[in-house]
């Protein structure tokens, strides 16, 4: 009888071990498969485009002085008189320019001390003309020849010239995706790398778009960047991923 009893608790027993071996295999294997599902791969992506403006703006402002508003306003169209047939000339008509107002701004004279009398001597009379062309290699040449017209005895200053690109909208969705394939292939690397395979993407952030000049060693922020003072620019898209691993 106790021979019996004896068996009955080691099969017990064995049996015992063996439920609770095999709730541990169980569970180790859910934890293996749990943390293989948990790992990712975070990448950064990027892609770089070379631009060429195709658009340009041309603005600055012609400045005559008078002893009177009369004089300075006459004084003022004889200079853009002479600053319309040098643009004409140049392949930019009268019809392709546009003015902005005319201003007056008193001229004070100026007392002993170096202050500022309430005399006033003079006038200058400002307005401002734009030039505008997708030819932007001529409006580029003209923003250099154009300091010449001072010759004539035309006081103009110009502001600098602006370039734009003005098919950004569908540029910066093809540049994305090819950030976002370069964030994949960089991906796909590293799992290889350690035998692995590249699983879905978990989630992916846009970076934002930096449009700088070309060449340009200008350090990148996170506000980015729209350069319209190059004529050839670069464009950058960066995209940041997380990809899961099997």
């Amino acid at each position: 009888m106790a021979e019996h009893n004896s068996r009955g608790f080691i099969g017990n027993s064995i049996m015992a071990c063996g439920v609770v071996l095999a709730a541990f295999i169980v569970s180790n294997a859910w934890k293996t498969t749990n943390i293989q599902q948990n790992q990712t791969i975070s990448v950064t992506g990027s892609a770089k485009r070379s631009i060429v403006s195709d658009l340009a703006v041309l603005r600055g402002s012609v400045t005559a002085y008078g002893a009177t508003n009369a004089e300075a306003f006459q004084n003022l169209k004889y200079q853009k008189k002479s600053l319309l047939l040098y643009l004409a000339g140049k392949g930019f008509p009268e019809d392709k320019v546009r003015y902005s107002s005319v201003n007056f701004y008193p001229i004070f004279d100026i007392l002993q001390n170096g202050m500022q009398s309430n005399t006033v001597r003079g006038y200058n009379c400002v307005q401002n003309i734009e030039v505008e062309s997708q030819d932007v290699y001529k409006i580029n040449q003209l923003s250099v020849d154009i300091g010449s017209i001072a010759e004539q005895g035309v006081s103009y200053t110009p502001d600098p010239t602006l370039y734009y690109y003005t098919k950004l909208a569908n540029l910066k969705i093809e540049i994305q995706a090819e950030a976002a394939k370069d964030a994949k292939n960089r991906a796909e690397r590293i799992a290889k790398a350690t035998e692995r395979e590249l699983g879905p993407l978990r989630s992916a952030r846009m970076g934002v778009i930096q449009i700088t000049a070309k060449n340009s060693h200008e350090e990148i922020n996170d506000y980015g960047i729209n350069d319209v003072t190059s004529l050839e620019k670069e464009i950058t898209a960066v995209v940041s991923g997380t990809f899961g691993i099997e």
